[in-house]
Parts: C-alpha cells; structure tokens; sequence
C-alpha cells in the first residue's frame, strides 16, 4: 500500500520517537537496528526534518528527534510527504473520467475507502502506536 520510502520514514519516525527520549538519535543507528541502506535513510530523514516531523543536530552529539510530541505528530505528516495519499483515489478501473458525476461501476465503494484510508492517517498519531493499542490517548 505504501512506497518503500513512506514504509522507511514511518519505521524510522517511530524508531526515533522510542529511541530519542535522552538524545538524539544517529542515522547509522537507526539504519543498522531497522536493517535500512544508510544513504537512502539518510536523504528520508532529511525531507522529514525539512516538513517539521524531525530535527536535526549536528555534531559529535548531534542525531535526529521528533519535531514534535508524538501523541501531536500523525501518520498523515509522516506518510504524505513521500506518497500523496489523496491520489489514490484514481480510478481503479483506469477510467479517465470517473468522478462523482461519471462514475464507473467501483467508483462509490472505492470512494469510500480512500476516504477512509486518509482518515486513518490523518487521525492515528505516533503516540497512539508507541501505546500499542493504536486507541488516542
């Protein structure tokens, strides 16, 4: 459903957000515990640190955390950045003209569940999966 770039940046989000409560975290750690291409992780990292999810300090000491709290920081923040979740609402039949007005035999379910899926990410933080229940706190 997601892109290998979305899956990395919410593995690695949530890899900070567990792992960077005294100090930041460094990518090498990160790609080495996630089983990641470091390179790759890195440039991830930085376009999350570019749209506020992370920061960045440089340094001996420097590493990455979250940009902010993450019961505040939802998947939707994460996710889109990488796949335009509002998208996938693209026919699924391949129909050029399918939309409300010119709907194709699928177009109302399907529309249904796109909405849904934008919900889910739009609605489920950070914290809700540090929780382990997925519930709001």
């Amino acid at each position: 459903m997601l892109s290998s770039t979305a899956e990395y940046a919410l593995r690695a989000v949530l890899y900070v957000a567990q792992h960077a409560t005294d100090a930041p975290v460094r990518v090498s750690q990160i790609a080495s515990a996630l089983k990641l291409p470091q390179n790759y992780l890195s440039k991830i990292l930085h376009e999350l640190t570019k749209s506020g999810v992370l920061v960045s300090t440089r340094g001996k000491h420097g590493g990455f955390e979250l940009g902010r709290p993450a019961n505040h920081l939802s998947l939707y923040a994460i996710v889109n950045r990488f796949d335009r979740i509002e998208a996938r609402r693209a026919c699924l039949l391949g129909a050029k003209a399918c939309a409300d007005r010119h709907a194709c035999a699928v177009h109302w379910r399907w529309k249904e569940i796109s909405e849904q899926v934008v919900r889910f990410f739009r609605d489920t933080t950070v914290g809700e999966l540090l929780s382990g229940t997925g519930v709001p706190a």
